[in-house]
């Protein structure tokens, strides 16, 4: 049970955990060893410290893992590729940089436990952190179109209910889903409430004054949306937030071996100093926290909840440091006078009234990161081809159902928000202009060439869910 009963308010922390479809596609440095780099420096430790979370695992995510032939992959990964590189580094480095060394090789070490205990599968340690109440899992769309941007009703459902289906499969019923980039316009609460939603999250930071933030919204069509609370997240995510300090372990540079054992600010890294840092930032994050939540209780005499919602990668695969701060704020959520709890778990009547507006947690809330001009050949090419897959899916009775499942689910794979969002900012050169092309060119010969031996072996685990046959209802 959540401590809810503790203290001034509540603080909901909600870790968003997402990957784009990469199997099969690629290596180095975006493909799957993007993936298994964040399981090993995120999904695992995280999960293992885990405790009155609410978690959401997007279906493409849980697609790759249950893959057939992860665990393999992943294994040598880790012990060929990060605990055998680490020794190396351990064996031939500079004095000054061995302590972050061995850091490394510890924390890779302890990941391949982690994934030892879970029988190899990494997909099992969401569902025992779920089995055993330590966390609450939300749904999330198939392949996480942002929604609003859709061209149609069916393409709409066909994203939400297949999502929904695949974490149904995977774990059990959820009154929760996750709009992908929190990406939401006016009507789209009807979409969810006839889907089954209960309750969202969404970004009203560019409307909200005060700490309105700390009240859920009722809304009229049925589920609870609860507004993220930006001045909180912004200890993490502000460009001079928490993992910008500088000794903290740098991302970006790394040893000939391949290990992370600088520190941002250049020289060598120091975990024991880092680590002592990030407990320091933990307690800070919580007064700050436990002071906005008693404002708000003083002022209106109603127990807040205080939405912290960010990317699960964002702690230990991108910030090294981020599992030992969130352990830190775990333990000392009592003490600094602030309950912890699941989103599941905060009761629709508590919420207020209010207009939610049309928003993302974007760059500067709204959508031009992925329909603005730099990204507008993207944007309107996915529309074209939605309209057509579906027309030609519903309508041609000559279309294989191989290759009118195979059009689908690439239709799915180009519209990952992943590819718009990494295209318009340059950070992964031409591949995510190429995967959303590839994607839409197979859509396209799967409807020109209607032939079941057309399936892309590499698309094998996306959207096995995919049920295609409400498309074919009038």
């Amino acid at each position: 049970m959540s401590e809810q009963a503790e203290g001034v308010g509540d603080l909901a922390i909600v870790l968003h955990s997402h990957m784009p479809y990469v199997e099969g596609f690629g290596t180095y440095p975006f493909g799957e060893e993007w993936l298994f780099d964040a399981i090993v420096r995120s999904y695992l430790p995280v999960l293992d410290i885990a405790r009155d979370l609410t978690v959401t695992v997007t279906p493409v995510l849980a697609d790759q893992l249950e893959a057939d032939g992860v665990p393999d992959r992943l294994e040598t990964f880790l012990s060929q590729y990060r605990v055998g590189s680490a020794r190396v580094d351990i064996e031939t480095a500079e004095p000054d940089y061995v302590p972050a060394a061995e850091a490394e090789h510890a924390r890779y070490t302890r990941a391949a436990e982690l994934l030892s205990a879970h029988g190899g599968d990494p997909l099992a340690a969401f569902q025992e952190a779920s089995a055993s109440g330590r966390v609450c899992l939300a749904a999330s769309s198939a392949t996480h179109a942002v929604l609003p941007l859709l061209a149609t009703r069916k393409g709409l459902d066909l994203q939400i209910a297949t999502g929904i289906e695949s974490h149904q499969r995977r774990f059990g019923p959820t009154g929760g889903f996750w709009l992908p980039e929190c990406a939401f316009e006016p009507g789209l609460e009807w979409d969810l409430a006839r889907h089954g939603v209960e309750w969202f999250c969404t970004d009203q930071s560019r409307f909200e004054s005060g700490d309105e933030a700390l009240a859920p919204v009722r809304t009229q069509a049925g589920p609870t949306a609860f507004t993220i609370d930006w001045p909180a997240v912004g200890w993490l995510w502000d460009m001079k937030g928490y993992p910008s300090w500088p000794g903290y372990l740098d991302f970006h540079s790394l040893s000939m071996n391949g290990m992370r054992i600088f520190s941002i600010g250049g020289g060598a890294h120091d975990p024991v100093a880092a680590a002592e840092q990030a407990k320091g930032h933990a307690r800070e994050f919580l007064a700050s926290v436990a002071d906005r939540l008693g404002n708000f209780r003083e002022r209106t005499g109603n127990r807040g909840t205080l939405v912290f919602a960010v990317d699960m990668e964002l702690l230990g695969h991108w910030w090294s440091e981020g599992p030992t701060w969130l352990d830190e704020v775990l333990k000392g959520a009592a003490g600094a006078g602030v309950g912890l709890r699941r989103l599941d778990d905060v009761p629709g009547e508590a919420g207020r009234e209010a207009e939610l507006k049309k928003s993302t947690w974007g760059e500067d809330k709204d959508f031009h990161t992925w329909d603005a001009p730099v990204v507008a050949d993207m944007a309107w090419a996915l529309r074209q081809l939605e309209l057509r897959v579906l027309n030609e899916v519903a309508g041609d009775r000559h279309l294989s159902k191989g290759a009118a499942e195979r059009a689908v689910r690439e239709m799915l794979g180009a519209q990952a928000s992943d590819w718009a969002f990494l295209d318009g900012r340059r950070q992964a050169g031409d591949y995510a202009y190429e995967r959303a092309l590839q994607h839409s060119e197979a859509a396209y010969e799967a409807l020109d060439c209607p032939s079941d031996v057309l399936i892309d072996s590499r698309m094998r685990s996306l959207a096995p869910d995919l049920n295609i046959a409400p498309l074919l209802e009038p």
